[in-house]
C-alpha cells in the first residue's frame, strides 16, 4: 500500500468524506494544501452527496487534474492528458469494482433519507467505501507515478 493510500485511508477513517480523504492524499506536491483540499472536495462525497459518481472517483478526478490538468487557450494538450489519465482510471476502478457509481458500489440509494439512514445504521460508509477510497487513492497515485 503506497504512503497515498495510508494517508487516505486515515484521513476517511477520521471522519473526511471519500473524496476529501483521496484529494487531501494526494494533492500537497502539486501545491494545494490539505485543508483547501477538504473544503474543495466537501461536496464531491456520498456519490457528489447524491449517490452519483462515486466520492472517491471524484477526489482521483480531481487530484489528477491537479497533477497535470490545464485550461485557457493553450490548455488542450494538458487537458487532453488529463483525460486520457482519467479514462485508464476510470478503466482499473471498474477493473476492480464494476462501477464508477455509488449506489451500484454500496447497494442502495444515499440520495433518499431512508437509503442514507440505512447506509449509516448498516455500517456501509465505513466498510464498502473505506475499500473504494483506498482503491481510488491507490490507483490515482499509480497513474501520477507513471506519468
Amino acid at each position: 500500500m503506497s504512503e497515498a493510500t495510508q494517508t487516505a485511508v486515515a484521513h476517511f477513517s477520521s471522519g473526511y468524506n471519500c473524496s476529501q480523504s483521496v484529494l487531501m492524499a494526494l494533492c500537497a506536491p502539486y501545491g494545494l494544501d490539505t485543508d483547501a483540499a477538504a473544503r474543495l472536495a466537501t461536496g464531491f462525497g456520498v456519490g457528489m452527496y447524491r449517490g452519483a459518481t462515486c466520492g472517491a472517483v471524484s477526489g482521483a478526478m480531481l487530484a489528477l487534474g491537479l497533477f497535470g490538468g490545464g485550461g485557457g487557450p493553450d490548455g488542450a494538450a494538458a487537458k487532453a492528458a488529463t483525460y486520457d489519465r482519467i479514462e485508464e482510471f476510470y478503466a482499473r476502478f471498474r477493473r476492480l469494482h464494476g462501477s464508477l457509481v455509488c449506489r451500484e458500489l454500496i447497494g442502495l440509494d444515499p440520495s433518499t433519507p431512508e437509503g442514507l439512514e440505512r447506509a449509516r445504521r448498516e455500517g456501509r460508509f465505513q466498510t464498502l467505501c473505506l475499500s473504494l477510497v483506498r482503491d481510488a487513492a491507490e490507483i490515482a497515485a499509480a497513474i501520477i507515478a507513471e506519468k
